[in-house]
Parts: structure tokens; sequence; C-alpha cells
């Protein structure tokens, strides 16, 4: 049921900004190169807001931070939802799809409380060997 909710929540969302494109006349610049060096963009505004902040700091951060830390999270999210929209890609199921993929590259036995990438586990398992 919540992923229905939210389905329905991110395709509402997708109508919005598309709507919101159309009607500047904008779709002619969203081609997936274009959005996904915006977002790229919007992602380093998001990193810049915590890079000289401790990682104690970053999680007790004023109204006014939280504020930015909002806008930059949402223009991250828009610029992800136009390329889903562009490409014709279901966000969902993508990251469905990915975290299943993920469930097999980090078993849990291997990677409990590591954070060593998947590469580095499949040496350290011919190590064991």
């Amino acid at each position: 049921m919540k992923e229905i909710l939210m389905k329905n929540n991110l395709e509402e969302l997708s109508k919005q900004l598309r709507r919101f494109v159309e009607e500047r006349d904008w779709s002619k610049f969203h081609n997936p190169k274009n959005l996904s060096m915006s977002l790229i963009v919007e992602s380093a505004e998001l990193v810049e807001i915590f890079q000289w902040k401790t990682a104690n700091e970053s999680k007790k951060l004023d109204a006014g931070t939280i504020d930015k830390v909002k806008d930059e999270v949402a223009d991250i999210l828009i610029y992800l939802v136009r390329i889903c929209d562009v490409l014709e890609i279901d966000l969902l199921e993508s990251a469905f799809h990915k975290i299943n993929k993920n469930r097999s590259k980090y078993p849990i036995n291997l990677v409990r409380g590591s954070a060593k990438k998947y590469s580095e586990l499949a040496s350290d398992k011919k190590e064991d060997s």
C-alpha cells in the first residue's frame, strides 16, 4: 500500500514537473545529458553545506541550514524525476531492483558492520580460501 501511495505521488510529481517545463518551453533543454549535469550540480550544492562540518556537526543542523538542505534535496529529486520521465524509467521499480541486486552483492554475513565495497569482499574471500 505504501509503495502504491509513493508511486502515485511520484507520478503526480512527474506530471507537475512536466507541466512546469512545458509551460516555460524548457523541454528542449531537458535532455538526459543536461538533466544529469544539473543533478550533479545540485548534489554538489548539498555536499557544500556539509563540507567543513564534522560528522557530529552534520547531524545537528540549525533551522536555517535544514532549510537549505531541504531545498537542495528537493532540487536533486526534481532532476532525478525529470531524467526518469524523459527516459521513461520507472524510478521506484529501478530502486527496488537495485536493492535486490545489492542484497546479492552485499550478503549480510560478509558485510555486517563493514564499509567495504563488494569488490573488496571478493578479494577477502579469495584470501580466506
